[in-house]
């Protein structure tokens, strides 16, 4: 006789089976936060904002690039997971094509370094509707956070994956749950954080060093996920 608690604990497991394993979770967070960290165009008008409007105007253009980010994070869910759906052989042709475009990434930072570029402006006064609108704008009209959503989500799902888009949406938004606080530190610390990073070329090399690193892992573990 089978025991109603454990049929209860069991329904309440399946309806939680979209989550990713403890591993897998602990893995993808690492990797969110060594994205998070390094020096990006987003990250570059947060403390440009920061330096010429104070923490508000940077915290302004942090949530309109954040709600960019959402939007892109509901896109790719629900779009990978009807293309999963529709055929597996077509999303493992974008998975393929993913991994040349994380190498291409890697390469980029090999040769270019981080675009991280920060002209400190003079202070200025003017409406946080436009800092939010210029932070949304710059996440909805770059197509290389498309494609990063694109490449970046497929390896966590399996092609057999009856919650894929639960699984990716979730994978989407946990990317925002490690970025948004790494974002806001780095506005409270706008100052010294420019200092360090102008200052600093090898640490700005080990950024470089470490995001091809991490990009050419995840272009490999995208070939040989199922």
């Amino acid at each position: 006789m089978v025991h109603v608690g454990s049929v209860c604990h069991q329904k309440r497991m399946a309806n939680f089976d979209w989550l990713p394993s403890l591993p897998v979770l602990l893995a993808y967070s690492a990797a969110v936060f060594l994205i998070a960290i390094t020096p990006g165009p987003d990250m570059a008008l947060f403390i440009s904002r920061t330096l010429a409007g104070g923490r508000r105007a940077g915290f302004a253009a942090m949530f309109g690039a954040v709600s960019g980010l959402v939007i892109h994070a509901l896109l790719a869910a629900f779009g990978l997971s009807a293309l999963l759906a529709a055929s597996t052989t077509a999303f493992s042709i974008v998975k393929i094509a993913g991994a040349f475009y994380l190498l291409w990434l890697a390469l980029g930072a090999i040769r270019h370094g981080s675009s991280f570029n920060v002209a400190v402006q003079p202070q200025e006064t003017r409406p946080l509707k436009r800092d939010f609108l210029v932070g949304l704008g710059i996440n909805l009209t770059n197509p290389k956070v498309v494609m990063f959503f694109v490449t970046f989500l497929p390896q966590f799902v399996d092609a057999g994956d009856a919650s894929a888009s639960a699984r990716l949406l979730f994978l989407g938004l946990w990317f925002l749950a490690i970025g948004m606080p790494v974002s806001a530190a780095i506005i409270f610390m706008a100052d010294r954080f420019t200092a360090l990073m102008q200052n600093s070329p090898r640490l700005m090399r080990s950024f470089d060093y470490g995001f091809a690193a991490l990009m050419v892992a995840f272009a490999v573990r995208l070939v040989l996920a199922r």
